[in-house]
């Protein structure tokens, strides 16, 4: 009996932050339209690996549209350098605080 209390109380704790974290997200704000976009070096290496795909990033972007800090979600660890160079060139549109998005980056062989 004690055993099914502790399982109940920790599922009804650990449903709280989730159903909150959901909920913020639904109300989160528009995407912020990129107004320069670098595009990204195709590194060597992947070039002769025939290395190709998507690299995702998230962006702390400032409210004056600038690049504040990008964080590898994922992607080719031989492309990630690569995008997050471009990434932090890019300008977004000002806004009224510090946002968050996620980004990818798109690299094929030409």
């Amino acid at each position: 009996m004690r055993r099914v209390f502790v399982l109940a109380v920790a599922l009804a704790l650990s449903a709280g932050p989730l159903t909150r974290t959901g909920a913020a997200q639904a109300q989160g704000h528009a995407e912020r339209k990129v107004i320069n976009r670098i595009a990204p070096v195709y590194p060597d290496l992947a070039k002769r690996m025939h290395v190709s795909g998507v690299v995702k990033l998230e962006v702390v972007i400032r409210a004056d549209g600038n690049v504040k800090s990008t964080k590898a979600l994922g992607g080719s660890p031989v492309l990630i350098g690569s995008a997050t160079d471009a990434v932090r060139k890019w300008k977004f549109e000002a806004g009224s605080e510090e946002t968050v998005e996620v980004v990818q980056v798109a690299f094929e062989p030409h």
